[in-house]
């Protein structure tokens, strides 16, 4: 079985220590490294672009970032960048391992459309407007007032349309993620978010945006970050499970997709520490779900989700 997973932080990684190396991780410093994808069969690899919003550099550190994705990401001859639909196909059709690029808030742009068609042109697929808490744009779920978009975020979210550039709610408020359904009418991700009705976390997704993102023919990234998952005990591959099985109970078998966020946590769900040990998770699956709905949980939604969303 193929699998496709629609977050991850190592570009992160890679631009903290200039002496990472995502081909050759000697150090095991790394969740996700070339050898790893292999072993879980990836299909398609998403890398976020995050940077804290501190750095007061921010742009020239998201441009750092695109650099080693294209330096240490493409360069593998394995893997292939997936920026329209034709490079989605020939990149199944070879047996490669597709790479998205994604944005994980947009700090530094301040409502700059020029900046944010160049980095369209460079490949970024995936935007999210914030990320935990506020900026020029939204307010994200763990900002106290809960605020929604601002004006300029708005507009932000008008033009993203425009041009093609799909939208990630994952860390948008609760405000926020209603404005953003309304303003916009194409589907729209949740790369790496699970079941608030399962775990009560903010970063998770209530039933009512869940079954909103259904709707749309959106995808949850079902994520295993262990505080999102369970609460008051060490969480197993059996937890991310229990999320998907709430999707599905709400009419989103069609819906749920894995959104790892290896490499942006520092714990781990007991046993599937790496890609590498995928295949753990996709046999307990198998012990509730046939091989179809396995396949379509590990790949196949989020698979066709691309091919209906991605630009020609």
């Amino acid at each position: 079985m193929k699998s496709v997973d629609f977050h991850c932080d190592v570009l992160y990684k890679l631009l903290l220590n200039n002496e990472l190396d995502f081909a050759r991780d000697e150090a095991d410093q790394l969740d996700v490294t070339l050898e790893r994808l292999k072993e879980a069969e990836a299909a398609i690899q998403t890398f976020a672009i995050y940077i804290p919003s501190v750095r007061k550099d921010w742009l020239v550190a998201v441009m750092e970032s695109v650099d080693l994705f294209y330096n240490q990401i493409l360069s593998q001859p394995s893997i292939s960048f997936i920026r329209n639909k034709q490079d989605l196909r020939q990149c199944i059709k070879e047996g490669r391992i597709g790479a998205l690029l994604s944005m994980e808030g947009v700090d530094g742009l301040y409502n700059n459309k020029a900046l944010l068609h160049m980095l369209y042109r460079l490949g970024v697929r995936f935007a999210g407007l914030t990320w935990n808490y506020a900026n020029w744009a939204a307010d994200g779920v763990l900002e106290p007032r809960n605020g929604g978009l601002t004006a300029a975020g708005k507009e932000f979210v008008q033009y993203c349309e425009q041009i093609g550039m799909l939208l990630d709610i994952s860390h948008l408020s609760d405000r926020g993620f209603w404005e953003l359904a309304e303003l916009t009418s194409k589907p729209f991700i949740a790369s790496h978010s699970n079941a608030r009705e399962v775990c009560s976390h903010p970063r998770n997704l209530t039933d009512a945006q869940i079954q909103c993102i259904i709707a749309r023919e959106g995808r949850v990234g079902v994520t295993y970050v262990p505080q999102f998952l369970v609460h008051n005990r060490s969480s197993t591959i059996y937890d991310i499970v229990c999320h998907i099985e709430h999707i599905c109970e709400l009419g989103g078998e069609k819906a749920v997709m894995l959104g790892s966020d290896f490499d942006g946590i520092d714990t781990h769900v007991q046993e599937l520490k790496h890609p590498g040990h995928l295949y753990r998770l996709k046999n307990e699956l198998l012990k509730f779900y046939s091989e179809h709905q396995t396949n379509h949980f590990l790949a196949g939604n989020a698979i066709l989700f691309l091919e209906t969303n991605l630009p020609n």
